[in-house]
């Protein structure tokens, strides 16, 4: 689970992917490419081709070095990009939906809820100091 705020109400990056860093620099330089991107379409042929593996291969030296599937990371790197666009813009939650990658409010609630146990529009609420003209 992604932690929402540090002590004393400080924003923090996800200490999940924070501590998810892999050791090798072609997989930190994809990593990195993942966090800049989120939006893009990250099947595991696209990430393996792009550090020069095969599928196969690639998935199991990314979940080793990582700690978690591809998938996971791309899930979890989604969702961060979206808490953080919550918590920083008064964008509505489609836009923000389609800017992090998680495609729609509802696949984005379903996401919230799975990797930061309430709806986006709960988190908004709690985090952003602005008012959630949505219900999601």
């Amino acid at each position: 689970m992604i932690f929402l705020r540090r002590p004393g109400g400080q924003a923090q990056f996800s200490a999940q992917l924070a501590g998810q860093f892999a050791e090798h620099e072609p997989l930190r330089d994809l990593q990195a490419h993942i966090l800049d991107h989120p939006g893009e379409d990250f099947s595991i042929e696209d990430l393996a081709r792009r550090v020069a593996m095969s599928p196969r291969n690639f998935a199991r030296v990314f979940t080793r070095e990582v700690g978690v599937t591809p998938a996971r990371f791309v899930a979890a790197a989604r969702v961060e990009t979206a808490r953080r666009l919550l918590e920083d813009s008064s964008e509505d939650f489609a836009s923000i939906a389609s800017k992090s990658g998680l495609g729609s409010p509802e696949s984005m609630r379903r996401a919230f809820l799975k990797h930061v146990g309430v709806p986006p529009s709960q988190y908004r609420q709690r985090f952003s100091g602005r008012p959630s003209p949505e219900i999601t």
